[in-house]
């Protein structure tokens, strides 16, 4: 899930050039540029140097891999690519003391949880100029107020896609909950390997708040995540967008972007958020805290790169997930900002909710999860 504006390189420079004269620096005019500031050291930490090389934990096939061979030819940096299938599996990882990663994108509620547990790195903004780019909306985000942990890299919505030559255009996730054996998608359908996405269908379906901590409302919904197993081919985060592109599937609960990457391969492909409503989501570029001062420096750099409007609208448009950056609009083409399957119209979005962290109650959304996941 996955599951929201730029200064100069000059500009920077002057910058640092004037701080480390002790003399302090004009500030720098509130304008877009489309040069990527180059790895600098952190303010106040004349001997940090960057690392000369990173390792970005992210899911999969979430970033247009050239950016990566541009970055490095940019700033000397090179980074390497590991990947997670879920928010959980990622913070598992980190919980457990997984270090070396300069990069990592949770999603909104896992960001809250992240920040709680210490998990994460304050930012340090002089390094990520370009985080002016970013639309006032997503500068106040409740889960990381002001941006200082995280900076949004994606948003988008959680819904089902489908071929739409051999399925019926389906409108609610009563196409999950209520299988037929008779029908052609029975054995070719896929949920998302998310505990949080898959209690949230239920939920919405059920009527209730796809937050809830309510034991009995959870136990409802776990009953309908053991009915939909019936009609399942599997719990798929990674690879189900092709599955349903290549004919193998019919039909899948997934992320738009992924959906609509997959209709490059196969047109008939559609993707639709059902009538009950679902998930919106924002995705973040943060640092976590076991990173080193030269990996941490390196980490914002690639922020800042990735946040440079121009670099931000041609990512945007490879893996078609919407951009949080304001300033990148103005390279993204009009069908893609008017297509509705990527900014979703209003009256479908007031349908939508945010995941948000559940507290204690996130061991019984496990234990539920798992309950789901081994039964027969």
């Amino acid at each position: 899930m996955r599951r929201v504006y730029f200064l100069a390189l000059a500009l920077l420079i002057i910058a640092l050039a004037a701080a480390a004269c002790g003399q302090p620096a004009a500030a720098p005019a509130e304008q877009p540029t489309t040069e990527p500031a180059a790895a600098q050291p952190a303010a106040g930490d004349e001997s940090a140097e960057a690392a000369k090389e990173i390792v970005m934990y992210n899911w999969t096939e979430y970033i247009d891999p050239d950016l990566y061979g541009e970055f490095e030819a940019a700033t000397g940096i090179h980074v390497v690519e590991d990947n997670f299938s879920s928010n959980e599996e990622m913070l598992a990882k980190l919980q457990g003391g997984a270090a070396g990663y300069a990069v990592t994108v949770p999603s909104d509620y896992t960001v809250a949880i992240m920040i709680e547990e210490g998990l994460l790195a304050k930012l340090d903004k002089a390094n990520i100029p370009n985080i002016t780019n970013l639309a006032e909306r997503f500068t106040q985000v409740p889960y990381d107020s002001g941006n200082e942990y995280c900076v949004p890299y994606m948003w988008g919505t959680t819904g089902f896609g489908y071929d739409s030559t051999k399925v019926d255009p389906p409108d609610s996730w009563s196409v999950f909950f209520e299988p037929d054996p008779n029908s052609d998608i029975y054995g070719r359908v896929t949920m998302l390997d998310d505990p949080r996405e898959s209690f949230a269908a239920a939920l919405a379906y059920l009527g209730y708040d796809i937050n809830t901590t309510d034991e009995a409302q959870l136990n409802e919904a776990k009953d309908l995540l053991v009915k939909a197993k019936a009609q399942l081919a599997g719990y798929d985060s990674d690879t189900y967008e092709d599955l349903v592109a290549s004919g193998e599937n019919l039909l899948a609960h997934g992320w738009n972007g992924d959906f609509l990457v997959a209709m490059d391969e196969n047109e008939n492909i559609a993707y639709v958020t059902p009538e009950e409503g679902g998930v919106v989501f924002v995705d973040n570029l943060c640092i976590p805290a076991s990173t080193t001062p030269e990996q941490k420096l390196a980490g914002e750099a690639l922020i800042n790169f990735l946040l440079d409007p121009e670099v931000a609208a041609r990512n945007s448009e490879y893996i078609y997930y919407a951009s949080p950056n304001k300033a990148a609009e103005e390279f993204l083409p009009e069908d893609f900002l008017s297509d509705t399957s990527i900014y979703p119209l209003a009256e479908v979005l007031d349908k939508l909710q945010y995941l948000e962290p559940v507290g204690e109650a996130e061991s019984i959304y496990q234990r539920l999860w798992d309950e789901v996941k081994s039964a027969q």
